[in-house]
């Protein structure tokens, strides 16, 4: 298990201990390094890789420390390792992984004694709030950034998240980084790296994964591994807005899509009868058509033809590796 500490924020990003009104030493220490190791032959190993690092919060959940870190790091993890601030390193259980939201939730198996971050709420954020960004590692792994938007955003992977936090400047291992408001509560989680524009510029940001998406959840996330809805239909689709159009970029091995025959280069236009022009479209179109399991139609543009394709939707869940009990 490597650290990767040969970079630094430049003194003039890193956070002021004076600056803050809480205690920024404890912050630091309460985020941890995340190292997981995936069988190579897990569902998402070819796309996400055997060997993924980033960070992780210890929070206080249900009387007990447990590390919240984006989902991502440790689907189909068989072995996870966690890294102090002060360096111990001690292996972890993968609880929890919310795929609505991207959470991931982490059991430490021993003693971590370390501090842990107070939750709190992003609803007072506003563009141009200023926040903590503090990834595993120290200061000189940590920002005083900037909210520079609120809105929408859809992943190529079937994902969409009504209310994406947007960050300024980004920090180069985004991964489970804490996002933390001016009083010290935790309010977001790092996703990605995107690219965003204001006013023409365009710019890296990252985006964070609001915490009040967890609050309603996770007490049943740390009892069951995961929140009772109705699974969405699930196509193993990679979708891309370009030049106005819904492109296939890629297809998930085995998956409804690719046993549909649909490929790369396939433009989809309509989800039943109902034409689709943006990902959130597609997207909420595609999950009103019913639970995981029903046939789902699609028309596809391929070159100069146009053909309806139908193919049964999955669970995204039912491709994954479980978790190794503890």
């Amino acid at each position: 298990m490597t650290d990767k500490n040969d970079w630094a924020f430049p003194p003039a990003l890193q956070p002021k201990a004076t600056d803050l009104p809480f205690d920024l030493h404890a912050a630091l220490n309460s985020v941890v390094q995340v190292h997981s190791a995936i069988p190579d032959d897990a569902f998402t190993a070819a796309a996400l890789g055997t060997e993924r690092a980033g960070s992780g919060v210890v929070i206080m959940a249900q009387g007990r420390p447990v590390v919240l870190t984006i989902g991502y790091l440790i689907t189909e993890a068989q072995n996870i390792l966690l890294r102090t601030y002060d360096g111990r390193v001690l292996p972890g259980h993968a609880l929890a992984h919310d795929y609505v939201t991207g959470f991931g939730l982490i059991l430490p198996l021993g003693e971590l004694n370390t501090p842990s971050v107070p939750l709190g709420s992003s609803h007072g954020l506003v563009a141009g709030s200023e926040v903590t960004v503090i990834g595993h590692g120290g200061i000189e792994h940590a920002a005083t950034s900037k909210l520079i938007a609120r809105r929408e955003f859809a992943g190529y992977w079937e994902y969409l998240l009504d209310d994406g936090l947007l960050v300024a400047p980004p920090h180069p291992q985004w991964g489970g980084t804490a996002l933390l408001d001016n009083q010290g509560t935790l309010v977001g989680l790092g996703s990605l790296l995107i690219q965003e524009s204001v006013s023409g510029d365009q710019f890296d940001a990252n985006l964070f994964v609001p915490i009040d998406l967890l609050l309603p959840m996770l007490d049943e996330l740390l009892s069951t591994g995961k929140v009772q809805r109705t699974p969405h239909p699930w196509l193993g689709l990679y979708t891309t807005e370009q030049e106005g159009q819904l492109l296939i970029a890629g297809v998930s091995e085995s998956g409804p899509a690719q046993q549909a025959a649909l490929r790369r280069g396939d433009v989809v236009t309509h989800v039943g009868k109902q034409a689709v022009h943006t990902l959130p479209q597609f997207y909420r179109t595609l999950w009103a058509q019913g639970a995981a399991g029903s046939m789902i139609t699609l028309t596809i543009k391929r070159g100069k033809q146009r053909r309806d394709v139908q193919l049964r939707s999955a669970s995204r869940d039912d491709y994954l590796l479980k978790a190794r009990g503890h």
